[in-house]
């Protein structure tokens, strides 16, 4: 396969990823829609796991911003492993699955912050293979030695690494903070759900931890 059709396959598997997490975000608010969390909106639990959540919620936005800064405008061009990208491959999903949480926790419910998650990690984890075999095939061997000595996903610490200085490209910080700060609009949108469970407009048919 050249590197330009193996370019627009990653295109379209990008594109089939952001689909794909729409209709998951939809199935999933349909089922917060139904569910309730145990003791209802104004049990100190449910508002306790909504703050967690806020507080995610803003840990994703900034932590994505900050990855931003090294990867931004580069993945293609070159193997970044600095920062970020030296205790893991993909930073960017590691606080997009905190995100996930954090939006289903607006719930007041830790499972269907829990499905969130899961659902993130399943779709995102099938984009990252195709990235993967994009990028062995950009980079050779330096790419697969990156590989060897990075975790995939769940960081290992020992293994930071960072520049003196960084080229900051400000169009994809900025591009990645707008996108971040969608995520906030989880917060009255759930926010609009428990008022209507309250007021009895949806009616709750389970009620989860």
């Amino acid at each position: 396969m050249t590197a330009s059709a193996t370019t627009l396959d990653l295109h379209i598997v990008q594109r089939i990823r952001k689909l794909a997490v729409l209709a998951g975000l939809i199935a999933l608010l349909a089922v917060a829609i139904f569910t309730q969390s145990v003791g209802g909106p104004d049990a100190a639990l449910h508002e306790g796991i909504e703050m967690l959540g806020l507080a995610a919620i803003i840990l994703a936005i900034v932590g994505r911003g900050w990855c931003s800064l090294y990867i931004g405008g580069r993945k293609k061009a070159e193997i970044v492993s600095r920062g970020p990208y030296s205790i893991t491959r993909n930073p960017l999903y590691i606080f997009s699955f905190i995100g996930a949480f954090g939006i289903g926790a607006q719930a007041g419910s830790l499972t269907v912050g829990a499905l969130f998650v899961l659902l993130t990690v399943l779709i995102f984890t099938q984009t990252v293979r195709r990235e993967e075999q994009f990028l062995k095939g950009s980079f050779g061997e330096a790419y697969a030695a990156y590989m060897a000595r990075t975790p995939r996903f769940w960081p290992n610490f020992s293994l930071w690494r960072d520049e003196k200085e960084l080229v900051v490209r400000p169009e994809f910080f900025l591009l990645t903070l707008r996108d971040g700060l969608v995520l906030l609009l989880a917060v009255p949108l759930f926010e609009l759900i428990d008022k209507g469970q309250t007021e009895g407009w949806l009616k709750v048919l389970l009620h989860l931890p």
